[in-house]
């Protein structure tokens, strides 16, 4: 079964064939760009969409999605996943996220969280979701705790972007302690 999760003000589904020329067009920023891993390019081609769906759509169980908003002709706006870990640390799982800028500001990024969130606990049987954000990215920081993550520790100097070494935030939910603040 497909799983379709409803955030209220987005819907998260699948990433399937035809998403590709709105996840170009919405991920070709540099201000989304540049506060995500390097693995997301900029500029965001439209080969590097049909490369990105042609992964995301063939996932079992699916842990990524396409951030949609309702009445808008499905088309993607953004995207939210799940990394799940390995070995011993398979009972957990990392978070990432990307809405195109004309969507920002609008509660949607943490709606999709706190739904993506409660998919991993109740689809997957995942303990732990945890994200790491620059600490400098204020935004990313904001809808985590809007969407109930907690602050855990800071990992200094633990990343590269740009040239730039940056601290990591940790920001994590638990099964056990995980209540949808929305």
């Amino acid at each position: 079964m497909t799983p379709i999760l409803d955030a209220g003000c987005c819907i998260l589904r699948p990433f399937r064939p035809g998403d590709e020329e709105s996840v170009a067009r919405h991920a070709n920023d540099r201000r989304i760009a540049m506060h995500l891993r390097d693995r997301f390019p900029h500029p965001y081609t439209l080969d590097d969409a049909h490369e990105w769906v042609s992964a995301a759509s063939t996932l079992d169980p699916v842990t990524t999605f396409a951030i949609t908003l309702p009445g808008d002709d499905d088309e993607t706006v953004g995207g939210i996943g799940l990394l799940p870990g390995s070995d011993v640390e398979r009972i957990a799982a990392e978070v990432g996220y990307w809405l195109g800028v004309r969507f920002w500001n609008r509660g949607i990024a943490s709606a999709a969280l706190r739904a993506i969130t409660s998919y991993g606990f109740d689809s997957l049987a995942l303990e732990r979701i945890f994200a790491l954000p620059f600490a400098t990215n204020a935004a990313s920081i904001r809808v985590l705790e809007k969407a109930g993550y907690i602050r855990e520790a800071t990992l200094r100097r633990s990343a590269i972007k740009e040239g730039v070494v940056l601290d990591q935030a940790v920001y994590a939910a638990l099964r056990g302690e995980w209540r949808d603040s929305s």
